[in-house]
C-alpha cells in the first residue's frame, strides 16, 4: 500500500514531461547550487495550477515558494543517501523500465505510423487488382506457385495485354469477372493483413503496374488509376422504389411523383413512408453515416454530390431501384489530435504495429554496428541436451563469458546472459517440447533474446535523444525521494513520536478541538406485536428507569421491547429530539417504521456541557497538525541549511 501510495504522490506532482538545460532557457533559482530552470518552473506551474494558471505575479510568488521547498526537500534527500537504498533504486529502475518501453514504442512506432496513416487518410485512392489467392495453410510450393502465376500475369500485362481480361481471366478475385479487377475507391486504414497493399496503394505512381505485393490472403497484381481528396463520411435518409422485372416503367413514375411531391412541399420522411426500403422507411429513410465503397458507385455519388445539409438528390437509378437521396449532414476527416485515438487503436491491432516494431529493432542493430558470433551460438546449441526443453533444465552456475555478440561501442552479450534469458524463457522453451530439437529451439530463442537486448539497449539511452524522457525521469525520481523523505522527517515521526505528540497537543492543539453540548440518549424500539401497548410504554419510560420498563414489558419468552445507548453532540441528535426537547428527560414522539412496523422513540438520560476533546479523542486531528508542524520546522531548517538564489530578473519575465 505505501508504495502505492507513493507512486500516486510522484506521479500526481511531477510527472511532467519538461524540456529543460537548454541554451535559451535561464536558470530561475539554485538549491545548494542545483540550477532549476525556467522552463521547467513554467511548465509544472501550468501543469498543477490548470485553468487558474494566470501567471499573475501573486500566483506565480505562491508557487515559487511551493517549488522552492520541494527542492529543498529533495536536496535533502540526496544528501541522506536515500537515493541510494536498493529498493528504491529496483523500483526507480522498474519503472524507468516500464516507461522506456512505452515511449520508445511510442515515440518509434505508434506515433510514426498513426502520423503516416493519418496522412493517408486525407485521400482516396482508386483501386484496381489481381489476386492470387494463397490459403494461410499453404504449403510452400504451393505458395511459390501463386506466385510464379502471378508473375507471369505481370509478364503479359508488361507487354500490353489488357488489365481487365487478365483479371477476368486469371484474378481468384471473383468480382472480377464483372469489374475487370476495378475494386473502386478505398481509403486507408486498408483491412488487417493488407498494409503492404495499402503502402504500395498510396506510393506508386497513377496508372503503373506494381507487385506482386503480398497480403495475408495472398498475392496482388495492382495499379492506382486516380487519387482524390477524401470524401469522408455522409449521413442520409433515401426513398427507394424497387424496380420489378417488366414493371421498370412504373417504377421511374412512382419515383417522379414522389419527387415531385417532395418540390411541392411534402416532407421527406412523409415521402419516406411510401419507400419500398421497409427497415428505413419507418425511420424517414433513415441509413446513418455511410463512407466510400460501402454502396455502389451511382448511389455514394449521388450523395456525395449534394451540396448541403438537408437538400436531397434528383430521383436516380441503382442496381436495386430508384432512388432520392437526402443529406442530413458530412463529416470530414477531422484534425490530427481528433482523429488520434481512433487511428491508434486500429493500428495497434493491426500486423503493421508488429511489422514496424520488428523494424525499429533492425534499425537499432544497424545504427549500434551489431556485430554476431554464429560459431559460439552453434557450439553453445550442439551441446543442449532433451532436458533443454524441460522444467529440469539449469544455467550453467560457472556464466560463460563467451561473446554471443556487441552492440554500441562496449555492450557485450555473453552465454551467460543468453542463459539468463532462457531462465526467464521458461514458457517459451517448455512451449517447444516435443515439436523441435533442442538446437532448433535455442536458436529461436536466440532472435528473441537478439530484440529484446536490443530493445533493452535503446531504452537506456533514451536520455541521449529525448530530453523530455529524461527529465520526466528526473522529476519521477525526485518524487520518490520527497515521498521518502517526507516519511521519514514527518510523517512516522508525527505517528510514532508519543511524547512529542503530547506535548504538541498540550502547547498548541489544547482547546483547538471540543465537543459540543453532549447527551447520553437511550434508543427504545417496540416490536409489532406490542403496537397496541405504545402508549404505555411511552409513559412508563418517562417516569421509571429503564431497568424497571424492561423487566416490566419483557418475559423471558418474549422481547417485546429493546434499549441502544449512545452519545449525541447537540447538533447531531437523533431525528425527533427537538431543542425544545433537549432536556434530561426529554422525548421523542415514537415513529414507526412502515416496512418493519417496529416503532422507534429516544430519550435523554444526562446532558454534558461543552469540553475539550482529548488527545485520544481528537487523536486523527491532532497528528495531521502535527505534521504540519513538523513540516513547517523541517522547512525552516532547510532554508537554513541550503543556500537558495533566486534570480529576480529572469522570475519577472514569467510575469504575464
Amino acid at each position: 500500500m505505501m508504495a502505492q501510495l507513493k507512486t500516486v504522490f510522484a506521479l500526481l506532482l511531477f510527472l511532467p514531461g519538461l524540456l529543460a538545460a537548454q541554451q535559451n532557457d535561464p536558470v530561475l533559482f539554485t538549491v545548494h547550487k542545483t540550477p532549476v530552470h525556467a522552463s521547467e518552473f513554467s511548465y509544472i506551474y501550468a501543469k498543477t495550477n490548470g485553468k487558474n494558471a494566470d501567471f499573475s505575479r501573486k500566483s506565480l510568488e505562491e508557487y515559487l515558494d511551493l517549488y522552492v521547498k520541494f527542492k529543498l526537500k529533495v536536496q535533502k534527500a540526496r544528501d541522506l543517501h536515500i537515493d541510494t537504498i536498493p529498493s528504491l533504486k529496483s523500483e526507480l529502475d522498474g519503472y524507468r523500465r516500464q516507461l522506456a518501453d512505452s515511449y520508445l514504442v511510442d515515440k518509434e512506432v505508434t506515433e510514426k505510423l498513426t502520423k503516416e496513416a493519418y496522412e493517408r487518410i486525407q485521400q482516396d485512392v482508386d483501386l484496381y487488382h489481381i489476386f492470387f489467392a494463397v490459403p494461410a495453410n499453404a504449403a510452400p510450393a504451393d505458395t511459390l506457385a501463386q506466385y510464379m502465376k502471378a508473375m507471369e500475369v505481370k509478364k503479359k500485362l508488361d507487354t500490353g495485354a489488357s488489365f481487365e481480361e487478365m483479371a477476368a481471366a486469371h484474378s481468384d478475385d471473383k468480382s472480377a469477372l464483372n469489374n475487370g479487377g476495378h475494386i473502386g475507391f478505398i481509403t486507408a486504414i486498408f483491412p488487417p493483413g493488407m498494409y503492404a497493399l495499402e503502402t504500395a496503394a498510396y506510393t506508386s505512381k497513377l496508372n503503373q503496374l506494381t507487385g506482386p505485393v503480398r497480403s495475408s490472403g495472398g498475392y496482388h497484381l495492382m495499379k492506382i488509376g486516380a487519387r482524390r481528396p477524401a470524401r469522408g463520411e455522409m449521413e442520409v435518409a433515401h426513398i427507394l422504389i424497387r424496380k420489378a422485372e417488366g414493371q421498370e416503367q412504373q417504377a421511374k413514375q412512382r419515383i417522379d411523383s414522389v419527387y415531385q411531391a417532395l418540390m411541392g412541399g411534402a416532407t421527406f420522411e412523409e415521402m419516406a413512408a411510401l419507400s419500398d426500403d421497409r427497415n428505413s422507411g419507418p425511420r424517414g429513410g433513415y441509413l446513418g453515416f455511410f463512407g466510400i465503397n460501402r454502396y455502389e458507385p451511382a448511389f455514394e455519388n449521388a450523395a456525395f454530390g449534394i451540396a448541403k445539409d438537408g437538400d436531397y438528390s434528383r430521383p436516380f437509378e441503382s442496381a436495386a431501384g430508384w432512388h432520392i437521396v437526402k443529406r442530413i449532414s458530412k463529416r470530414d476527416i477531422q484534425p490530427y489530435a481528433v482523429e488520434k485515438p481512433r487511428l491508434e487503436n486500429r493500428i495497434k491491432n493491426d500486423e503493421r504495429f508488429e511489422e514496424a516494431r520488428r523494424a525499429m529493432v533492425e534499425n537499432i542493430r544497424k545504427q549500434n554496428n551489431f556485430k554476431e558470433n554464429l560459431q559460439t551460438l552453434e557450439q553453445y546449441a550442439a551441446g543442449l541436451t532433451e532436458e533443454f526443453l524441460t522444467f529440469k533444465w539449469k544455467s550453467n552456475p560457472e556464466k560463460s563469458p563467451a561473446v554471443l555478440f556487441t552492440l554500441g561501442k562496449t555492450d557485450k552479450a555473453t552465454i551467460a546472459d543468453f542463459e539468463e534469458f532462457l531462465t526467464n524463457s521458461s514458457r517459451k522453451r517448455l512451449r517447444f517440447s516435443g515439436s523441435m530439437e533442442p538446437a532448433a529451439a535455442a536458436k529461436l530463442l536466440y532472435k528473441d533474446f537478439v530484440d529484446d537486448y536490443c530493445l533493452r539497449f535503446e531504452e537506456e539511452h533514451l536520455y541521449e535523444k529525448y530530453p523530455d524522457f529524461r527529465a520526466l525521469m528526473r522529476e519521477y525520481e525526485e518524487g520518490i525521494l520527497l515521498f521518502e523523505a517526507t516519511k521519514m522527517q514527518v510523517w512516522d515521526k508525527a505517528s510514532q513520536d508519543t511524547v512529542g505528540l503530547e506535548q504538541f497537543y498540550n502547547k498548541y492543539a489544547k482547546g483547538k478541538y471540543r465537543w459540543d453540548e453532549r447527551a447520553v440518549i437511550h434508543k427504545w424500539q417496540i416490536a409489532p406485536e406490542a403496537k397496541d401497548q405504545v402508549g404505555d410504554i411511552l409513559k412508563t419510560v418517562s417516569k421509571t428507569s429503564a431497568e424497571a420498563a424492561l423487566a416490566k414489558f419483557n418475559t423471558p419468552e418474549k422481547q417485546i421491547l429493546t434499549l441502544e445507548t449512545s452519545t449525541y453532540e447537540r447538533t447531531k441528535a437523533p431525528a425527533g429530539i427537538t431543542d425544545e426537547k433537549w432536556r434530561v428527560g426529554g422525548m421523542s414522539a415514537a415513529v414507526q417504521d412502515p416496512k418493519t412496523q417496529v416503532h422507534t422513540f429516544y430519550r435523554i438520560e444526562s446532558i454534558t456541557p461543552p469540553s475539550d476533546k482529548t488527545l485520544k479523542e481528537a487523536r486523527g486531528y491532532i497528528v495531521a497538525d502535527y505534521q504540519d508542524y513538523l513540516e513547517a520546522q523541517w522547512v525552516e531548517q532547510l532554508r537554513k541549511e541550503y543556500k537558495v538564489d533566486i534570480n529576480r530578473s529572469v522570475f519577472d519575465k514569467l510575469i504575464k
